[in-house]
């Protein structure tokens, strides 16, 4: 049986930012990665978890909103990342990607101060009031707004019936959610399933298939880094109701994701993804403070084993 698809569905890729030694944004890089997106029909949510967002300066969170963008040329959706704990700033921050073209704003709670759920609600409301009120995009006003709930980072989990009466704001689209618990879930797949206003993003990589099956509306890998059309693929065997193939590719990506992630903290993985993205002719292998590159003979058992 073959699925409808929302406005906001499919393949997610959490980008790595590609950096320059110094640091700096690498935009020749955001523009070979678009590009490698584009034409596996998978879209960038930039300076997400994979993406190191917290560690992207204001500066260059801008310019790597306009340089995705600009490559981009409309082909696919660009979701920018908004992190922080000053509401003022991200206030600000918000408006510039919006300006600069992001077509959704996807926001993790602060993280420096543990909220009470009705502190949680509270700060996504104010935050998606905002965004509504933004210059019209595309005959509505304002820019949209994705929770983004990362309980191995935040440390908080948004409790689901939070979700529940979030997902009722006209300007809150949808939740992508990494918490590795299957019957939250499977309640959150509920909250989404049977309205167009709202959708669910499984950042959960090793659910992706069965998250699709009990009726997501996308998946967030951040394996799709380099094997972007091989999530497509799952997506679309899904879709369609194979899910045979989209198992067989479940089971194939999460076999290609031990390559960089096995044995490795969530920093190390990081930098292990770059340098097989490097490996590719996609970008460089370094990577933004406090994170550091592998040693050199890491680097290199890495490039040995994708051959």
């Amino acid at each position: 049986m073959m699925m409808k698809e929302k406005k906001y569905c499919g393949v997610v890729v959490p980008m790595v930012t590609p950096v320059t030694p110094e640091g700096r944004l690498d935009c020749e890089a955001v523009g070979k990665i678009v590009e490698f997106f584009a034409q596996a029909k998978v879209a960038p949510l930039l300076m997400g978890t994979t993406g190191e967002g917290n560690s992207v300066s204001r500066e260059d969170g801008l310019l790597f909103v306009q340089t995705a963008v600009r490559a981009a040329k409309g082909r696919i959706t660009v979701y920018a990342g908004l992190t922080g704990n000053c509401f003022s700033e991200q206030l600000a921050q918000a408006e510039a990607y919006s300006q600069a073209g992001a077509d959704v704003i996807v926001a993790t709670l602060p993280t420096y101060y543990a909220l009470t759920p009705e502190q949680m609600e509270n700060f996504y409301r104010r935050l998606a009031d905002h965004l509504a009120q933004l210059p019209a995009r595309e005959g509505l006003g304002g820019t949209p707004l994705m929770l983004y709930n990362i309980l191995a980072t935040t440390h908080m989990s948004i409790p689901v019936d939070v979700i529940r009466r979030l997902a009722d704001h006209p300007n809150i689209v949808g939740l992508k959610d990494s918490e590795r618990d299957e019957e939250r879930m499977e309640q959150c797949i509920e909250i989404a399933r049977g309205r167009e206003d709202f959708c669910y993003f499984c950042g959960w990589a090793a659910q992706s298939a069965h998250s699709l099956e009990l009726g997501g509306d996308g998946i967030v890998p951040s394996t799709g880094n380099f094997v972007p059309e091989m999530y497509r693929q799952l997506y679309e065997a899904a879709l369609g109701g194979d899910m045979a193939t989209a198992n067989r590719l479940q089971k194939e990506t999460d076999e290609i994701s031990k390559i960089y992630q096995k044995d490795r903290t969530l920093g190390q993985s990081l930098a292990a993804l770059k340098v097989v993205m490097q490996a590719k002719g996609l970008c460089g292998p370094d990577m933004l403070m406090p994170l550091t590159r592998l040693s050199a003979e890491e680097e290199k058992k890495i490039r040995q084993c994708i051959g």
